[in-house]
């Protein structure tokens, strides 16, 4: 019986994680501030802990997962200004946006999605609290919380002073007590949306919405807290020290981050243009293209997006399909009837070629070892290519015991996929969403490419050869290679039509 060690950001170290309360994980991320498109950075983090969140459960775990959305913030309100909309329609907006690209890549929703909007009754409770505690103090209609109060300030970003003043988002004040002290409670300007509280109109600050939320639906402490490396300091510092403030408690006993993505190995920013946004990844690169380059390196590493990893993850995800496609050929999709007792071991006595018998085991011991997806992914590669060779090989010949060893082998599949979140679909499937996808980026579709098949068969029939011709060439220019037989005419996209 394998155990679940986790690196711990608190400690540095890796931990043996054991839940607060046996048998269920109470888990809270942080979710993104929705005033704009997400990018490729969210997307790592996203898929991060969805791989996290499937694997607790596939454990046997329950697991309660919160993740916010922060939809009340200075950039919702200078983008509602720029667009010209009301603010609560710009959080909306990207809101329903966020939905639909976590949907696309895959990522399960977590088991609430609270706002902080709809939580400000319980805030304003939190500060008041705190405030009573004298370790937050009310200036001229804000509130904001003293750092020097509470003595484990750093703790978790192991910073000096010198290195939190560099890193803070210091908001300006003369009449706050230390400029790291951040604030609870924002006094509103002309203009701005506000909320009553009895230091007069006004709105929270942005790291007691968290603090506020994860004690509301999980209790203190959390049995785990993540989110992406940005967010230790400050946000993360300063919820540990409001909440552990107001209880005594630890907040969470683990703290996750996932490390950070570079583009081309420079740092995504708006003022270099070179942001991508999962919408834009999502038209050039299947999503389980995406999920899989960003499981081959190790969540806390830095990983830098760039096109050649992203062409190894094609290949590879194509390889694991084709595997998948000779299995269903064999008519292994479904538990044969002659259902071997012992699968894994009767797969080890025939002497098969590839490492069937000890899959399962090296994926746990993998993901087990603080999620090491890179090393899961290392053994169901080498299973998918011992288990072609196997294929491939001379003697082998299709029947009743084979079924039931490819049943386990596709099996060991389902457990990659059910965990990781690849392999979702049917070979068939994947192929054609693969097809949809790069017909999109030739500006395309099977509707509009069978019409003009439609118009050229008729062009043929009566005898207007330049007009078939024309069709042709239109297609070809387009990328698209007609193919003639007696049978009729079928169509595939031209070998680099992308070059």
């Amino acid at each position: 019986m394998m155990a679940l060690h986790i690196y711990n950001s608190l400690s540095h170290r890796k931990e043996l994680f054991e839940p607060v309360e046996p048998g269920h994980v109470r888990m809270y991320v942080c979710g993104v501030t929705v005033y704009d498109e997400c990018h490729v950075g969210h997307a790592r983090s996203a898929i991060v802990f969805d791989v996290i969140y499937r694997y607790l459960r596939h454990m046997g775990l329950k697991v309660t997962y919160v993740r916010n959305f922060t939809d009340i913030d200075d950039k919702i309100l200078d983008r509602a200004r720029r667009d010209g909309l009301a603010w609560d329609e710009i959080s909306k907006k990207y809101i329903a946006a966020f939905r639909r690209d976590m949907e696309s890549l895959g990522v399960q929703p977590p088991t609430l999605e609270p706002l902080a909007t709809e939580h400000i009754p319980e805030m304003i409770e939190m500060i008041r609290a705190l405030e009573e505690k004298g370790v937050a103090y009310a200036v001229d209609g804000s509130v904001y919380f003293s750092v020097s109060s509470f003595p484990g300030y750093g703790k978790l970003s192991r910073r000096d002073r010198d290195q939190m003043m560099a890193g803070a988002r210091v908001e300006p004040d003369e009449r706050k007590r230390d400029p790291l002290d951040f604030a609870l409670w924002k006094r509103s300007r002309p203009g701005e949306p506000a909320w009553e509280s009895p230091w007069g109109p006004g709105r929270p600050g942005w790291h007691i919405e968290c603090s506020c939320m994860s004690r509301k639906y999980l209790g203190q402490p959390l049995d785990i807290h993540g989110g992406g490396l940005d967010l230790v300091f400050p946000h993360h510092e300063n919820e540990i020290a409001q909440s552990e403030a107001l209880t005594g408690k630890p907040l969470a006993k683990f703290w996750i981050h996932n490390g950070p993505l570079t583009r081309e190995k420079v740092k995504m920013s708006k003022s270099l243009g070179n942001i991508l946004s999962i919408r834009e990844a999502l038209e050039r690169y299947h999503p389980e293209e995406l999920r899989l380059f960003f499981l081959m390196t190790h969540y806390r590493k830095p990983l830098d997006f760039t096109d050649s990893g992203m062409a190894e993850a094609q290949t590879a995800l194509d390889r694991l399909y084709r595997t998948l496609e000779r299995i269903e050929k064999l008519g292994v999709v479904q538990e044969p009837k002659e259902r071997l007792p012992d699968q894994e071991a009767t797969a080890a006595d025939a002497e098969l070629p590839f490492p069937l018998k000890f899959f399962r085991e090296r994926f746990q011991e993998a993901m087990e070892d603080d999620f090491n997806t890179p090393r899961a992914l290392a053994g169901l590669f080498e299973l998918n290519r011992s288990l072609n060779q196997w294929l491939d090989h001379p003697s082998f010949q299709d029947g009743p015991r084979v079924a039931g060893l490819l049943y386990a082998a596709r099996a060991c599949y389902q457990l990659a996929s059910n965990c990781l979140g690849i392999l979702c679909s049917s070979p068939a499937e994947f192929q054609a969403q693969k097809e949809d996808l790069l017909l999109g980026r030739l500006g395309l579709s099977r509707d509009r490419i069978e019409s003009l098949l439609r118009k050229r068969f008729q062009a043929r029939m009566e005898r207007n050869f330049a007009e078939a011709d024309r069709i042709r060439e239109e297609l070809a220019q387009r990328g698209i290679q007609l193919l003639d037989s007696p049978q009729g005419t079928t169509w595939k996209i031209k070998p680099g039509a992308f070059c």
